[in-house]
């Protein structure tokens, strides 16, 4: 391609500009539009599909949920995680913001998992606070916040510019006017002028290189290269805790994450070879890492995630989430190496590292609206610097950025010639010498540098080290050559990883002491130290064009924490940070001294090649009424109805309930599978109108099995369901039709007819009814139910029923049975039995065999709270599993 004139460039103008149509840019977008401003939304890829979400999303690790957990708690906990350096004034807005929006994104027809009641069904997971909320259709999240952005009142206030990539925030008087990028299609110069820029590129995933050596391969979204760090440090912004790396357990060869807030509430956890928990830290802070990164190494390694142990319908529960929501191709790849969760546990390893404001603390300094430190520039989601702040509070941020954005209006001056000039040469740089060298080659060598002597443990030398190489590099980097707009992209990255892994070598050199578990930890500096160093370390771009760094003392917090009492206090000046001497390994004048299952293929249906298909599809990009679909779900081709299913849950126009019921009895089982996936993605979004539960109840009815149980659960979370209708399916001849009933009776208090259950056949069904019932009466018969995993269940439940002093002498009893899992429901139900019974026999459980029976010991004696109670809890702060020492130890 030809290098495009700079004064061709096409010129677009907004008030609010949001680079990044992911999880904060899209919140970003949605609340400055509905404040009355003129956003232009830019996105390099395609806002449908970008973003860490559009990677799945199994649920939300940070949610405060009242009644189930408190602010002040959560803020605690993350001024603990993070080695008491945060500013808790920003992760406050997290903690006090963090429920309206789950009901926000929820009002949208995002799914989180509720019990049958319709409450949040909150699981502790960390090892205090109850914060994870599952989300079932996680996978389906952006394609919702998709749908609100292309509602017509958005779309006249919102533009949306797809493959449009901005390289350098535009700054005038010392405040940001703009963006200057091209297209990444057409290779077209672009310029933005705007009354205020939000940044929410995400983290810097493509930071280190994976072990794969794959440059994709990340444990982040590879797309996210660091543009918006790079963007915000040369437009003069602060960035700070560069030197806290993003590290995360994943499964081995594999680009996922190990998921241990999906598996642990299912009975999962982290083992080395032996079996043996290890893991003292929670699992949010870099002293995890460590402990991980050590056990690794050991001789104790490799480190499992540990699935095999757990029953079938536990396993069947967990494939459908990580191989589905969480990633698609999980279930291949295991399936590849030979491997089943029923067999095989999940061998892990640590990812490469990466800059990440989200799940460690490095990103762009803000405050608590997201403003920077550069007059109307604004940073949100994984960029910006909320330690720990993950998915809701990319979405917090991103709304409390939009809504103080809004208040500007288009900047109305010159746009800086000299800053468009030097961006039009970073983009066009590498057509000027095609057959430079690649991209992938450049970015590999840049990348192994990183691994090399950035990953810890760091040492001065090897950072000093990496500093001359990232220096050197650049003349590299300009020789890359380019021949499309889209090798411009690729190289316009490069440069942005580069300067983020200068940033992080010269912050970690910066900081002389080891923080944050394995995050920083120096070699030549062990040591925490906490009277120099509780203090932020900031950088920015000296007008010389420097990197220069500032100490700043962590400002008093707003909830105490022990251990911590930070003052304020002046910042300390470090200027420029210089390597150390690595030319000679010592003074040159000076000797030298001693010193496989098969996995089934189904049969594929023949193609469907109708041009109508397509047209059903495309009816999805725009804003259809009902009347638009008839003629496509009345098609005589079942792949056609298909299609208009899916671009009917898509754009979800008025009446789509009742439409979509009635495609649930569809002659075709594909469509009816459709439609019933339609009702429970729209589910939080749908009417409760009588047409729609005529359908579903002549559904729950039909013949097919998976839309009679999908029927009923859009019954019961509409609450259009009675007691006699889900009674009525109790014998129905599947599973998971009799499951669906005995939620659906859960939701209605239908406590009477629920005991009809108790003698179901299946074990399934007998768990999930010993699980939902509220009375020890009704309880009584499970407790010699002959399945052991149903015995369990009831007995756990004995903890929230209350457990009498005749059911108490039983649960004594069952502490003796063989199977490991009625002994541990037998130990949570006297966490609520008599003291005099309860305590001696919990203390003597505390030398069970088994790991998890200690730990539902431990923790019903902590719900005792007596002296007795505290004395024996002492006995276990020594015990051999981590688990039980970090519950042991909790107060």
């Amino acid at each position: 391609m030809q290098i495009p004139a700079l004064a061709d460039a096409e010129e677009l103008t907004c008030d609010v500009l949001v680079v990044g149509g992911g999880t904060a840019g899209t919140m970003a977008a949605l609340t400055a539009a509905e404040r009355g401003a003129s956003v232009l939304l830019l996105e390099k890829a395609h806002v449908r599909h970008s973003g860490a979400l559009a990677m799945g999303m199994d649920g939300v690790n940070n949610a405060v949920i009242p009644g189930r957990a408190e602010p002040d708690d959560y803020v605690a906990e993350i001024t603990r995680a993070n080695d008491g350096i945060v500013d808790q004034s920003t992760v406050r807005q997290t903690a006090t913001r963090g429920f309206a929006m789950v009901q926000r994104l929820e009002s949208y027809g995002v799914k989180f998992e509720k019990d049958e009641h319709g409450e949040y069904a909150v699981r502790q997971v960390h090892r205090s606070g109850s914060y994870v909320l599952p989300m079932p259709e996680g996978k389906d999240v952006k394609k919702v916040l998709y749908r609100q952005l292309r509602r017509r009142e958005m779309r006249e206030r919102i533009r949306i510019e797809n493959r449009m990539m901005p390289v350098r925030i535009l700054t005038a008087d010392g405040r940001a006017v703009g963006a200057a990028g091209f297209h990444t299609r057409t290779g077209a110069f672009v310029t933005v002028r705007a009354g205020a820029v939000v940044l929410a590129t995400g983290a810097c995933g493509r930071l280190g290189l994976p072990a794969s050596g794959y440059l994709y391969g990340t444990y982040e979204n590879p797309t996210n290269a660091g543009d918006g760090y790079a963007m915000a440090y040369h437009a003069g912004a602060e960035l700070t805790g560069i030197e806290c790396f993003q590290i995360n357990p994943l499964i081995k060869d594999y680009n996922g994450p190990a998921c241990a807030y999906v598996a642990n509430p299912f009975g999962g956890y982290q083992v080395n070879r032996h079996g043996e928990r290890f893991v003292d830290s929670d699992y949010w802070s870099g002293q995890m890492m460590a402990e991980f990164a050590a056990e690794v190494a050991s001789d104790r390694g490799p480190v499992y995630l540990k699935l095999s142990h757990l029953p079938e319908e536990s396993v069947t529960a967990l494939e459908s989430i990580l191989h589905s929501t969480e990633r698609p191709t999980r279930g291949t790849f295991h399936a590849g190496r030979g491997h089943d969760y029923r067999t095989h546990d999940i061998e892990m390893h640590i990812s490469e590292i990466g800059l990440c404001g989200g799940h460690s603390a490095s990103g762009v300094r803000v405050d608590d609206h997201g403003r920077t430190t550069v007059p109307r520039l604004y940073a949100a989601g994984d960029l910006a610097c909320v330690p720990h702040n993950y998915m809701i509070g990319a979405f917090v941020f991103g709304d409390l950025a939009g809504a103080d954005a809004a208040r500007f209006t288009a900047y109305e001056g010159e746009l800086p010639p000299d800053q468009l000039r030097a961006a039009h040469e970073l983009v066009y740089r590498p057509l000027l010498h095609p057959s430079g060298p690649p991209q992938p080659q450049v970015e590999y060598k840049l990348r192994r540098f990183v691994n090399d002597y950035v990953a810890p443990p760091k040492s001065g030398a090897r950072l000093s080290l990496a500093v001359e190489h990232f220096e050197r590099m650049r003349t590299e980097i300009a020789q890359m050559g380019a021949r499309t707009p889209h090798e411009l992209m690729r190289c316009a990255e490069v440069t942005f990883i580069r300067d983020c892994a200068e940033m992080a070598a010269r912050s970690s050199l910066a900081r002389t002491e080891s923080r944050w578990g394995l995050y920083h930890e120096r070699t030549d500096h062990p040591e925490r130290d906490d009277e120099a160093w509780l203090h932020h370390l900031d950088l920015r771009k000296s007008p010389s064009g420097a990197m220069e760094f500032t100490a700043r003392p962590v400002e008093p917090y707003l909830v105490p924490v022990d251990g911590y009492a930070p003052t304020g206090g002046t910042p300390r000046h470090l200027g420029e940070i210089h390597p150390e001497q690595v030319a000679t390994a010592g003074p040159r004048d000076r000797a030298p001294i001693g010193s496989h299952t098969a996995t089934r293929t189904p049969t594929a249906k023949a193609a469907s090649h109708s041009p109508r298909i397509l047209e059903a599809l495309a009816l999805a990009e725009g804003e259809p009424e009902l009347d638009a679909f008839t003629g496509y779900l009345t098609d005589p081709d079942p792949a056609v109805r298909s299609a208009a299913v899916a671009a009917l849950t898509e754009s979800a126009p008025t009446g789509v309930g009742p439409a979509l019921a009635a495609r649930l009895a569809d002659a075709d089982a594909g469509v009816r599978a459709a439609a019933t996936r339609g009702l429970l993605e729209l589910v939080e979004v749908l009417d409760s109108e009588p047409e729609l539960r005529t359908g579903l109840l002549r559904a729950s009815m039909g013949s097919d099995p998976g839309v009679r149980a999908g029927a009923l659960e859009v019954l019961r979370a509409l609450r259009l369901g009675d007691a006699p209708h889900y009674a009525g399916l109790l014998t129905d001849p599947d599973i998971e039709v009799r499951l669906a009933a005995v939620r659906g009776l859960v939701s209605v208090d239908a406590q009477d007819e629920l005991v009809r259950a108790t003698t179901d056949p299946a074990r399934e069904v007998r768990v999930a009814t010993a699980r939902a019932l509220l009375s020890p009466t009704h309880l009584t018969p499970l407790l010699d139910d002959g399945d052991a995993l149903v015995r369990a269940a009831a007995y756990t439940s004995l903890a929230g029923a209350g457990c009498p002093d005749d059911l108490a002498v039983r649960a004594v009893a069952a502490l003796a049975d063989p199977a490991w899992q009625v002994r541990a429901g037998a130990a949570t139900a006297l966490g609520s039995a008599p003291e005099p019974l309860a305590i001696p026999a919990l203390t003597a459980t505390l030398t069970d065999p088994n790991a998890d029976v200690r730990k539902a010991a431990v923790l019903s004696l902590r719900a005792h709270a007596t002296p007795e109670a505290r004395t024996a809890l002492a006995k276990a702060v020594n015990d051999a599993d981590a688990d039980v020492r970090a519950y042991a130890t909790r107060r």
